[in-house]
């Protein structure tokens, strides 16, 4: 028993790459040591293990989660569970500049709501572009649930591109969804309103109340949904929910759920009692069955009317056409999630203990013989859900939304009031497993789980509470999205992750090898529309454009200056800042920020970005870079000098805080001649490998050129003031060509190190 114990100590030790002391090793504990110091188990130590990801590893997945009322997305790895990034999307961000800029101010302005800035977002439901059904890592979509809006963000540089505002809707939920080929982006709207905006009294509500679902055409090749060639199904004064569009043989139409079709007027204050008891009265509420194939031919043959410049099919039109049909699902559901085959839609219902599994050739075997149970209210045919069903499973309390494993015939649904996660076979009816989960589980996540090729071996669970598994950290807790191993028979849960951030709601994963990010922009790309930005201003063109009450500052961003440093201008002048980023090494990023003028940028290799504001007050407002990108990052700074309205100009007489002699000049000269010597060590072993196999060690190579070339630029300068026996100048330009030579120098290095570790090899 103690041998077998041991060697699963030492097994679970080799995953962890941690070992047991032995005599003479410089370790302070044993493992052994360290379970019983903080009372690990076995099982705590197998759970670590196949989570860890070690210094350098990257995740097998990349997830990407709503941020609720943060108004962004959350991006982490799976199985780690390390946040790699927040997405900034309906909500400034001030470290990636968003909201800050010109170009992302521009994005933001998209998403106003009647002339209105909104400044925030609820982002519910993020959605990867599809290629046959599966995952592509070309773009994601997001909806924001508080105003009726879509995103698009490129998975290129994660950024977000575009913003549209639905033009009927006055709230949404069922967004955002795509189609298997991304041709459309489905959203469809929750609360009933009068379409495309205006009153009506509630009084009117089955009369002047409307839901309805969105068709979003998304440009691929533009990367922007085209609101000239979207359309809309006008619906029934249903609460409709979320939608999931058909794959396989279902493809060419979608499903919407909806609650509320009691259309329930609430009004405590009216004495009535509230929305929550009438809008659950019934024992079913109805799913939406669209044939959007058919629904496009007709929106293109003009069978539309034009509600705020946007095609609408009538209710009477989807009803006429064959568009729209009707099946009751149980009460409140909260999911609507199409098999990878596309032959089945499974729907959990919130008041219910089951999952209904509707069969998708049952359905089509109705509509083909017009088999209908009667009509809704308004004249929509119900399809009686005794022909519509394959199977209903009692799973347990709060079935929510399901998604599916990489073997047949494999769901996961949430349990919410259960707190629970149940594993079944949705062909057979069967439950093969169960798991609890921290708590009050909302939506539920498998890798690519609702692609026509699911992963498998993982499941998220998004739980709503944590309330004791982390830290306190005041009344508002974070939520917890608890990962899940699937890959065996029994499911197991083996980390719990915090999210601080917003209520996420629901997330999707991507194989991380779909995804192909750029690493650094072309010079001078207006990130926001992946253009050069007319603004790209290149090294020795800086240049202040003055004119009257405007000027203009075209400059660039390298290690370690800003150029031009120093900016005068007059009260009240219109200042633009349009700043280049000239850096191709990877991640070497430029901030730039001007106290007290809210103004912050992110400028990326290769971006360039605009600052513009109003000097409506005089001063001396220094300007700086944000980013830590150099060991002179304090010193990559600059003046903005703000002179009173109508101040004379002064004669520019300016004294140095340090004189330097020939000396000075000698000493610094040594250092430059010393340095090159170390570069060019540095360089033959480079140039000795086969370093241009590596994409990444040719951009620092040419990164380092260009900082070479600014150093031979310095040391002509500094040699043209030795000759004049200008020590002042000569020891400053000696200063900077050694600054360049530093800053080549530690490329190069990171370089060579780079070629050690990835297994260059020597070439003749």
């Amino acid at each position: 028993m103690i041998r077998t114990r041991l060697k699963q100590t030492a097994a679970v030790a080799a995953l962890l790459g941690i070992g047991a002391v032995v005599a003479g090793a410089a370790q302070a504990e044993s493992l052994d040591q360290v379970m019983k110091r903080r009372n690990l188990t076995q099982k705590d130590l197998l759970s670590a293990a196949k989570t860890y990801t070690p210094t350098g590893g990257r995740d097998e997945f990349v997830a990407f989660s709503s941020g609720g009322q943060s108004g962004q997305v959350i991006v982490y790895g799976i199985p780690s569970m390390r946040i790699l990034k927040y997405i900034a999307v309906f909500t400034p961000e001030p470290w990636q500049g968003y909201g800050y800029d010109e170009e992302s101010k521009a994005v933001l302005a998209q998403g106003k709501i009647g002339g209105r800035d909104i400044t925030w977002g609820d982002t519910h439901h993020p959605a990867i572009t599809e290629t046959n059904g599966d995952y592509d890592g070309q773009w994601l979509f997001i909806n924001d649930k508080s105003s009726p809006r879509l995103a698009v963000i490129s998975l290129h540089d994660f950024e977000t591109q575009q913003i549209v505002v639905n033009p009927v809707m006055q709230s949404e939920h069922g967004g955002a969804f795509v189609t298997p080929n991304s041709d459309y982006v489905i959203e469809a709207s929750q609360y009933p309103a009068p379409l495309g905006g205006g009153f009506a009294p509630l009084e009117e509500f089955n009369e002047k109340y409307r839901g309805a679902v969105t068709y979003w055409k998304f440009d691929r090749e533009a990367g922007r949904i085209d609101q000239s060639k979207s359309f809309s199904i006008e619906l029934p004064p249903y609460s409709q929910d979320l939608s999931d569009a058909g794959k396989g043989v279902s493809d060419g139409w979608s499903f919407t759920n909806s609650f509320c079709t009691e259309r329930y007027v609430g009004g405590i204050e009216r004495g009535r009692p509230p929305f929550e008891a009438g809008c659950s009265a019934n024992d079913t509420d109805f799913l939406h069955v669209f044939n959007w194939k058919k629904a496009e031919e007709v929106y293109k043959a003009g069978k539309t009317t034009k509600i705020n410049g946007h095609d609408v099919i009538s209710l009477k039109t989807a009803v006429d056409e064959g568009i729209l049909f009707l099946i009751p699902e149980p009460k409140s559901p909260h999911g609507v999630d199409v098999s990878p085959d596309g032959k089945y839609i499974v729907v959990g219902g919130k008041l219910d203990s089951q999952v209904s599994i509707y069969s998708f050739e049952k359905i089509q075997a109705s509509i083909a013989a017009k088999k209908f149970s009667g009509v809704d209210a308004y004249g929509v045919p119900i399809i009686d859900i005794k022909d519509a069903l394959h199977k209903q499973v009692a799973l347990g309390l709060g079935p929510l939304h399901t998604q599916y494993d990489a073997k047949p015939c494999v769901a996961y649904t949430s349990l919410y009031v259960d707190s629970q996660v149940a594993k079944y076979d949705y062909c057979e009816g069967k439950i093969l497993d169960k798991v609890s989960v921290h708590y009050n589980i909302g939506h539920l996540m498998s890798m690519e789980g609702d692609s026509v090729h699911p992963k498998g071996k993982y499941v998220v669970a998004l739980n709503k509470l944590a309330i004791d598994r982390f830290n306190p950290v005041g009344p508002l807790h974070p939520q917890n999205h608890q990962l899940i191993d699937v890959s065996g028979d029994k499911m197991e849960v083996i980390y719990d992750m915090p999210l601080p951030l917003g209520e996420p709601h629901y997330s999707v994963a991507i194989a991380a090898d779909k995804l192909k990010p750029l690493v650094r922009y072309k010079f001078g790309t207006d990130s926001r529309t992946g253009k050069t930005s007319p603004v790209a201003t290149r090294p020795g063109q800086e240049r202040i454009e003055r004119s009257p009450g405007e000027v203009k500052v075209f400059g660039t961003l390298i290690r370690s200056h800003i150029t031009p440093e120093i900016v005068e201008v007059e009260e009240g002048d219109k200042v633009s800042f349009h700043l280049t980023n000239t850096e191709r090494a990877e991640d070497e990023v430029h901030g730039f920020a001007v106290s007290g003028h809210n103004v912050n940028l992110s400028v990326e290799p290769g971006k360039t970005a605009t600052a513009a504001f109003t000097a409506d007050r005089p001063g001396v407002y220094p300007y700086y870079c944000t980013e830590f990108c150099s060991a002179l990052h304090l010193e990559m700074e600059g003046y903005l000098l703000v002179k009173p309205k109508g101040l004379a100009q002064a004669a520019a007489v300016q004294t140095a805080g340090v004189t330097y002699a020939k000396g000075d000049f000698d000493k610094q000269y040594k250092s430059c001649v010393d340095t090159q010597a170390v570069i060019d060590s540095v360089v033959g072993y480079i140039t000795s490998t086969n370093f241009k196999d590596f994409p990444q060690v040719v951009s620092m190579v040419e990164d380092a050129t260009d900082q070479l070339n600014f150093a031979a630029d310095a040391r002509k300068k500094a040699d043209e003031a030795a000759k004049k026996e200008d020590w002042q100048n000569a020891t400053l330009w000696a200063g900077q060509w050694w600054q360049y030579q530093v800053k080549a120098a530690d490329i190069g290095l990171r370089a060579k190190t780079f070629l050690e570790q990835n297994g260059a090899k020597k070439v003749k």
